[in-house]
């Protein structure tokens, strides 16, 4: 460690920023989804389904009777049958088109009540008769909730009225400062894809000298409220904002970091006897302002709050509203009607008419594991939880007979009983690292539970316990689940099991995507995710990308074999950067790791730079690669060594193990790409033999030998038909017919159909009467009879078949099958038969009209000649 240390820190990475990278190396976000909707009545309610083919989020508003659904993917789906004969409870629906995004308006009956939900991967609104006990939808002309602005204070405007905003580009980071006159309170979160920037006075923003042409940052748009003003900053992917008070104004960093820089802003349950509201303690709250969101078209409220910066580090959803990542301040987005949003002092208060809808559908269970002195859930559905791995006093054993004790006690009987148990059981095996026997132990509360399908932490747990046990197909599956598609950590996750199977573009989206929750994580995993994001960015040719995950990963406290794993990726990134030297010196010292799955692939990578620097010979690479195949099995690597040794053997003239060696990796692994890349250079390697000339230098027996043992690799179609027919020429040049006719044979019995196996057919006849088989070639030809054959062909065949008629001696019907033919060929046929009938006069005039003028010219005759 000490050596790779030394090699491989260079005085500037010391100062290099640890914290997640920014979300300019994320892939290009998707094109959009096709959506279909489906629609189905009963005599209670309506359904309507919107099916998209890919994940997508969706946020409805409510003004009266008027249901709006925006969703963060465009398409235009056929809604007809909604607007031509509108299901009951539905007036009316119409669509448009809004900033990429799709929006569905449906205008319900006046005595509608609607339910709206997710559901086998779909989005539902169920429409029905309002219950009597129902609240009666807010009407249509109702006035957003008003500002609550700021207590009286000095002008924080400059005498213009204009704050000149002034930034600076520093590597990865941009920084924007607003000078103002004055202290004022600020809010910065980000929602929607943008970084929000909202001040508590009404200044006009000039944000003109923003820089352009950055990674950062998208676009920028300054706007401005009767109270408030604001900046808009479109951003390529989630990336972090750190907010800071200068006294007389703000100044907003973006940047590649995830570590909060503020003091986090507690949310909770009031206490009092009142409606069930939600307070934040925000200290130096200074006024809540509704803001519409030109992009996205909804209202938010933003509250701001004087310096030092405070903020919320995770986004927080509740039934009727979510609270985003804020960096300064909050932001509230409303999910239902009639959301108040105030403060008194240093208090937020979020409450409805009525109160809010705050307990969990686990909340019995969290309070029933809290009960056991169980293992309780983390903040987020996919982390592990600090006391997951707690023995106590009395060990391992002692604890996990307890655990199963309680689940024990539980009734063996579908849908009785609380799943607590088996939770609490579950996670405690995550956090020992037990993944099979969580994964028993959930599958058992499934069988139990069903309802736990569409339970986010369920299926979390099960996917991290699947992702342990490298199932990662049925990992995926549990990660895909609507109930995990906005959540970091889920996000954390399937960028970690793309990255195991090869899917880049994946990685990088899901791992922009679940940065802001690495730091959560034990330093083991954050180190893997970090490094997988590295992979992805190698691999997409994005260096700086690479260099700066990477250096996130080092950073996390991991034992001394996860942090050689991640040596191993940053000698990938010098090898990538053209520095081989300082590649060769890493790859040499984890070469002495003591594991090989380590030490398998820096010797791998070690040994192609030597060969690709003339330090060994191919021979003693290939040695190399040989052995290197039966040291570390069952993953990619084993792949990608099977290929090189494979493509070295081809380089040096080595087919035939060339070929035994891309062959022996077989249909194992079968997802990953290099799987994929081997058998393309198998079927390459294979038409390159025998399609473009380059088996021509072995000697036919040899090239026979090869392709007999391979043939299985013969594509279907002109271009495996084309390679047995050059085969089959080389070996009758060296009168090996046998094994031609054996070839043909295979070719016309088993591979080829109307007018090709004609042809083949007609090739394979005309070499078994160079073998004196002329029954044999007058059977193909028999065999192989079809109407579809060109002129020319059906004249080869004929003369073909007068030729092995001859053969058996059959002359008269020989000749007429000829016919009146006169071509060469048939001429060539003739004389033939003439010559074996005696029939001198008649043979000696075919002769002599098939040497025509050939007298006339001077010079040695021909050996056909002369035996003319």
């Amino acid at each position: 460690a000490a050596c790779i240390a030394a090699v491989v820190a260079p005085p500037s990475m010391a100062a290099q920023s640890t914290a997640a990278p920014a979300a300019r190396s994320a892939a290009p976000a998707p094109a959009a989804s096709p959506l279909q909707v489906k629609v189905a009545q009963s005599t209670a309610f309506t359904r309507i389904e919107f099916h998209w083919a890919a994940r997508v989020s969706v946020t409805q508003t409510r003004e009266g009777q008027v249901l709006t659904l925006r969703f963060s993917r465009d398409a235009t789906p056929d809604i007809a049958l909604l607007r031509a004969t509108p299901p009951k409870w539905l007036k009316s629906a119409d669509m448009r088109h809004e900033n990429g995004a799709l929006v569905l308006v449906l205008t319900l009956a006046d005595n509608a009540y609607a339910r709206i939900g997710n559901a086998d991967g779909a989005t539902f609104v169920n429409l029905f008769e309002r219950p009597a006990d129902a609240p009666a939808p807010q009407a249509a002309a109702t006035p957003p909730p008003p500002d609550q602005t700021p207590a009286p204070r000095a002008n924080p405007l400059p005498a213009s009225g204009v704050v000149h905003m002034t930034a600076a580009v520093n590597g990865p980071q941009i920084r924007f400062e607003f000078p103002f006159a004055a202290p004022l309170g600020a809010a910065v979160f980000q929602r929607e894809g943008a970084v929000w920037i909202v001040f508590d006075t009404p200044a006009t923003l000039d944000v003109s000298r923003a820089p352009r042409g950055v990674p950062q940052y998208l676009s920028m748009q300054a706007l401005k409220g009767p109270t408030w003003s604001a900046v808009r900053i479109a951003t390529p992917g989630p990336i972090a904002a750190v907010a800071e008070d200068t006294g007389s104004g703000w100044v907003v960093t973006l940047q590649p970091i995830n570590r909060p820089a503020f003091v986090p802003v507690k949310v909770e349950r009031a206490d009092d006897e009142g409606p069930p509201t939600l307070q934040a303690a925000l200290s130096g709250a200074t006024g809540v302002f509704w803001i519409q969101d030109p992009a996205v078209g909804d209202r938010f409220a933003a509250v701001t709050a004087r310096g030092p910066a405070k903020g919320l580090a995770e986004p927080r959803t509740y039934l009727q509203f979510r609270l985003p990542r804020s960096a300064q301040g909050l932001a509230v987005e409303p999910l239902a009607d009639n959301l108040d949003v105030a403060f008194s002092g240093d208090i937020v208060s979020i409450t409805r008419p009525g109160g809010l809808i705050l307990s969990s559908a686990t909340a019995a269970v969290d309070a029933e594991q809290s009960a056991l002195g169980a293992p309780v859930p983390a903040p987020l559905p996919a982390l592990f939880g600090a006391d997951w791995a707690n023995t106590g006093q009395g060990g391992f054993f002692k604890r996990y007979d307890a655990l199963v004790a309680a689940v024990a006690a539980q009734p063996n009987v579908v849908g009785q009983g609380s799943p607590a148990a088996h939770m609490a059981l579950a996670r405690f095996m995550v956090g020992s690292q037990l993944s099979y026997e969580a994964i028993g132990i959930l599958d058992d509360a499934l069988r139990l539970h069903p309802s736990l399908s569409s339970d986010a932490e369920f299926r979390g747990l099960r996917g991290m316990a699947k992702t342990m046990a490298r199932r990662f197909a049925e990992a995926s599956a549990d990660f895909a689940s609507p109930a995990l598609a906005d959540d970091p950590s889920a996000a954390a996750w399937r960028a970690y099991i793309a990255a195991q199977t090869g899917q880049w573009d994946d990685v990088q989206r899901e791992a922009v995507a679940g940065a802001s929750s690495f730091v959560q994580f034990p330093a083991v995993w954050r180190a893997r995710f970090a490094r997988a994001a590295a992979q992805a960015a190698l691999a997409k040719g994005d260096n700086p990308a690479a260099r700066t995950w990477i250096a996130f990963a080092l950073e996390a406290p991991a034992p001394p074999i996860e942090r050689l794993h991640t040596r191993l990726v940053q000698a990938h990134l010098m090898e990538a950067e053209g520095d081989r030297a300082r590649a060769l010196a890493v790859y040499t010292a984890i070469e002495k790791a003591p594991t090989d799955e380590l030490a398998a692939p820096a010797t791998l990578r070690a040994t192609q730079i030597l060969l690709d620097t003339g330090r060994i010979t191919p021979l003693q690479a290939a040695a190399v690669f040989s052995s290197l195949r039966y040291r570390w099995r069952g993953d990619a690597f084993e792949l990608e060594t099977i290929r090189t040794l494979g493509q070295l053997y081809l380089a040096q003239g080595r087919y035939r193990e060339a070929l035994e060696a891309f062959k022996s990796a077989g249909n194992r692994m079968p997802d990953l790409p290099q799987a994929v890349q081997l058998q393309a250079d198998l079927s390459a390697a294979f038409r390159s033999l025998f399609l473009d000339g380059t088996a021509d230098g072995l000697e036919p027996v040899q090239a026979l030998a090869l392709f007999y043992d391979f043939r299985d690799l013969t594509p279907v179609g002109a271009d495996g038909d084309l390679m047995v027919r050059r085969l089959v020429r080389r070996l009758v040049d060296v009168d090996l017919l046998d094994q031609a006719e054996t070839l043909l044979k295979y070719q016309v019995e088993n591979r080829l159909d109307g007018i090709a196996k004609a042809q083949v057919a007609t090739d394979l006849a005309t070499i078994y009467l160079m073998d004196r088989k002329p029954e044999e070639a007058l059977n193909t030809i028999n065999a192989t009879r079809t109407t579809l054959l060109t002129n020319d062909l059906n004249a080869q065949r004929r003369v073909v078949t007068a030729r092995a008629l001859a053969g058996l001696q059959r002359y008269d019907g020989a000749l007429e099958m000829l016919g009146t033919d006169v071509s060469q060929p048939a001429n060539e046929v003739r004389a033939e038969i003439q010559w074996r009938q005696r029939a001198w006069p008649l043979a000696g005039a075919s002769y002599e009209r098939a040497l025509g003028e050939r007298w006339k010219t001077p010079g040695p005759l021909s050996a056909e000649e002369e035996g003319r």
